[in-house]
């Protein structure tokens, strides 16, 4: 999970491997454990806040390791836990408002509700 929940169930998932730093480089067994997650994650995300799609990113611009950006998209407004949260740029590519801020108590919410849903 990720401190920033603009964009509401946002998520990363990270290799295991310390000195994995490109996707190509993955091993089978690293490629078939991350479609797993990504696969279960999807589905966890969409039963705990009801997504519209999603986008799947591997960028490795400021962090060189091997890791996806898991990003929920909202076609319309979503209210989880007394907050709602927009999805500015539905349509188009997601891009990240660095000063959104989300309390702690937003984020172990949002933790908790895609764990339960797992």
């Amino acid at each position: 999970m990720f401190f920033n929940q603009e964009y509401l169930g946002r998520c990363i998932v990270s290799c295991k491997r310390e000195d994995a730093t490109d996707l190509t480089d993955a091993t089978l067994e690293e490629r078939e454990e991350l479609f797993l997650i990504l696969t279960q994650l999807k589905r966890a995300i969409k039963k705990s806040f009801d997504n519209d799609w999603i986008n799947y990113s591997f960028l490795g611009n400021s962090y060189r390791h091997l890791h996806c950006h898991v990003v929920p998209r909202y076609q319309s407004p979503r209210e989880f836990e007394g907050m709602t949260f927009v999805d500015k740029r539905w349509g188009r590519n997601w891009l990240l408002n660095e000063s959104f801020e989300t309390s702690a108590k937003i984020l172990e919410a949002v933790r908790k509700k895609i764990q339960k849903n797992l």
